[in-house]
């Protein structure tokens, strides 16, 4: 229902805004715990990628910003125009944004992209989701869905948080993430950030790695046989560390490094008890070595048809648990809770 719904949106997106100075939005991805078959809670939070590609005219290069934590990268999405003199359009008027008079652009188009969702020449994550936000509150009654559900719009700032309530159902909880891709890759830059990370500036991109994670998943299921255990292991872990100080993308990390190393054919659910046992002996050994190796980067065990950025397969690991090997007290703390 999810996934019917935003792409009724984007149908509906399409209509009013084609061939607009907005951005292009493509279709939706399905990414976290409740699409990857492993949700935690009763209520899931369902997570959809809307990629995002430049309107007719403007083109988005994404430029890296100083890496200040190596368990992060950010990136700048530039806005630069383009000449569009020698394109063939069958529209009888195109203007060019390079090289017709600034006053006959705006009588004939209205204000640039950069007036509406940029900051500077970049694009601004919190104005894309405050006229994401906007437009769903105006065309919400053209949905099919408006007649079962009642919407209301989450306070948020870089995403389109929705709460979907109908008479007799449980409350359905949806947001909407916006993001570019790197090259071909299955690696993007995100609005989304960590919760621990509330000061990132509007025209910071965190990099993400959601879809990747999204299509090892479906690799599995489409490989794993039939009563594979893995899911149900990742749901138990993200259960057991509820209350304390691990984050259950400590757990995913952890599960799917066991997953690339540890044959198919073991995750059987008779199984059960001794992967379990597995994730809480890496836990508990990454703990000890205060190392915890993000899964994408430097990992040769990575299946290839992942498609990542060039350097991501040669490049240094990258510890996740680079403030637990600085900061004592944090990784007393974690021992503790372990």
């Amino acid at each position: 229902m999810v996934q019917e719904l935003v792409a009724d949106f984007l149908c509906v997106f399409q209509r009013h805004l084609s061939n607009s100075i907005f951005p292009i939005l493509q279709p939706a991805i399905g990414v976290g715990s409740a699409f990857e078959g492993w949700a935690p809670h009763k209520n899931p939070i369902y997570c959809m990628f809307v990629p995002l590609k430049p309107p007719h005219g403007y083109s988005f290069n994404l430029e890296p910003e100083p890496v200040v934590e190596l368990t992060r990268r950010n990136f700048r999405i530039r806005v630069c125009q383009e000449c569009t003199c020698t394109v063939k359009r069958p529209a009888a008027n195109v203007l060019c944004f390079l090289h017709h008079p600034e006053e006959e652009l705006r009588r004939n188009r209205g204000p640039s992209l950069f007036y509406i969702l940029c900051k500077g020449a970049y694009l601004d994550v919190e104005k894309i989701a405050r006229w994401f936000q906007n437009f769903m509150k105006s065309v919400w009654k053209e949905l099919p869905q408006s007649c079962c559900y009642k919407m209301q719009l989450q306070s948020s700032r870089r995403s389109c948080k929705l709460k979907l309530t109908n008479a007799s159902e449980s409350p359905i909880f949806i947001d909407l993430i916006f993001g570019m891709q790197q090259g071909d890759s299955d690696i993007f830059v995100s609005s989304q950030t960590s919760l621990d990370e509330p000061l990132t500036p509007s025209t910071s991109w965190p990099e993400s790695c959601s879809i990747a994670e999204a299509k090892l998943f479906r690799r599995m299921a489409r490989e794993a046989q039939s009563g594979s255990c893995h899911l149900n292991c990742l749901q138990l872990c993200a259960h057991i560390v509820e209350g304390t100080g691990f984050s259950t993308y400590t757990m995913k990390t952890i599960v799917m490094h066991l997953l690339a190393t540890t044959p198919l054919s073991a995750w059987h659910r008779r199984y059960l008890l001794s992967r379990l046992k597995d994730v809480m002996q890496a836990l508990h050994c990454c703990l000890e070595k205060k190392r915890l190796n993000h899964f994408f980067f430097g990992n040769n065990n990575v299946p290839v048809d992942i498609i990542l950025p060039p350097g991501f397969r040669e490049a240094e690991p990258i510890n996740i648990y680079k403030r637990l090997a600085e900061d004592a007290s944090l990784h007393a703390e974690a021992l503790c809770d372990i």
